[in-house]
């Protein structure tokens, strides 16, 4: 079974910081690009940053430029996100999203920004 699992979501205030974790199983992780994508109440999904199966290049929406990072472990079959300086628009349910052959998606984790 596929399974991506995601947490680290919460309530954070804004200017605050939270890191997201996805863990992946039951495939093969490091032949796949990860992805983290979100969806604010109410609107469609957002694209966030996306990182090579390798580590070697990443990507990011202009929105998060500059205070989000991604990064991966391939011996720990895990994908992070380190959300910076977060702002009230950064609040949705985020997602993990692997990308190769298939397309897998993980359940989601919240984050709120908010004072």
């Amino acid at each position: 079974e596929v399974l991506l699992v995601e947490s680290g979501g919460g309530l954070v205030q804004p200017g605050g910081s939270l890191r997201l974790t996805c863990v992946g199983s039951g495939f093969n992780f490091d032949d796949y690009a990860m992805s983290w994508v979100r969806q604010a109440s109410g609107k469609g999904l957002e694209w966030v940053s996306a990182i090579a199966w390798n580590g070697g290049s990443t990507n990011y929406a202009d929105s998060v430029k500059g205070r989000f990072t991604i990064s991966r472990d391939n011996a720990k079959n895990t994908v992070y996100l380190q959300m910076n300086s977060l702002k009230p628009e950064d609040t949705a349910v985020y997602y993990c999203n692997a990308v190769y052959i298939r397309n897998y998606w993980g359940q989601g984790t919240q984050v709120i920004v908010s004072s």
